[in-house]
């Protein structure tokens, strides 16, 4: 790594750490936001396309219209501005959904409705700060990104493992581990990769810290 973003990453870690919702903090594997739909119903890559359809048309417009209302009302009530507003936008998503993807989308089941009230999308309104709209929609986007590279990484690991397949496309003779399409394996499998994930990014700040302090000490 080149010193100078080295010394950039040190000075503003925190920042940049708060602002990215890809990778630093991703809204899955390093917050734990969206983990039911992905545990449950993202067992293949067709399934994780419905779902990442339904939330990328969902998340953003929540969170918008969700901070324009709630700068009109009190905060004691932003949780109910959220759910409702989440509610309706999913009436208009279901239907594009449905008209997408077709009978397909009971292969998610209870889970596609249930995105509703998931935190992923409703989480914005523990906060007492009125969030700005700008924001809403970067953050918005930012989350829908993390969540979207979270549920294809998990769908096609494990559509490969327990089924051998990629789209139904058979990649391999035979499935490696067929337990990991089950709840349990979908479970353990997140596990798995949210820690490799956090020891990458531990590794990732030990790196610019270090290189940051021995060029302090060669200077």
């Amino acid at each position: 790594m080149k010193k100078e973003k080295a010394k950039y990453y040190a000075r503003n870690f925190e920042n940049i750490e708060q602002r990215d919702r890809i990778f630093l903090r991703n809204p899955v594997f390093i917050t734990g936001l969206g983990l039911a739909p992905i545990v449950v119903a993202a067992t293949n890559m067709n399934n994780a396309l419905i779902l990442g359809f339904a939330v990328a048309l969902l998340l953003i417009p929540t969170r918008v219209f969700s901070a324009i209302i709630s700068r009109f009302v009190l905060y004691r009530f932003r949780s109910i501005v959220y759910a409702v507003v989440s509610a309706i936008v999913y009436i208009g998503v279901y239907y594009v959904v449905r008209y997408t993807f077709g009978t397909q989308i009971q292969a998610v089941g209870i889970y596609l409705p249930l995105l509703v009230l998931d935190p992923l999308i409703i989480k914005r309104y523990e906060k007492p700060s009125k969030e700005k709209i700008s924001t809403a929609f970067s953050k918005g986007l930012l989350t829908t990104l993390g969540f979207e590279l979270a549920l294809f990484i998990m769908a096609a690991i494990r559509e490969i493992m327990a089924h051998g397949t990629i789209f139904d496309i058979k990649i391999l003779a035979e499935a490696p581990m067929p337990a990991v399409g089950l709840v349990s394996g979908g479970f353990i499998l997140m596990g798995l990769i949210a820690a490799l994930w956090r020891a990458v990014i531990a590794y990732f700040k030990k790196t610019v810290y270090e290189e940051v302090a021995q060029d302090g000490r060669s200077a």
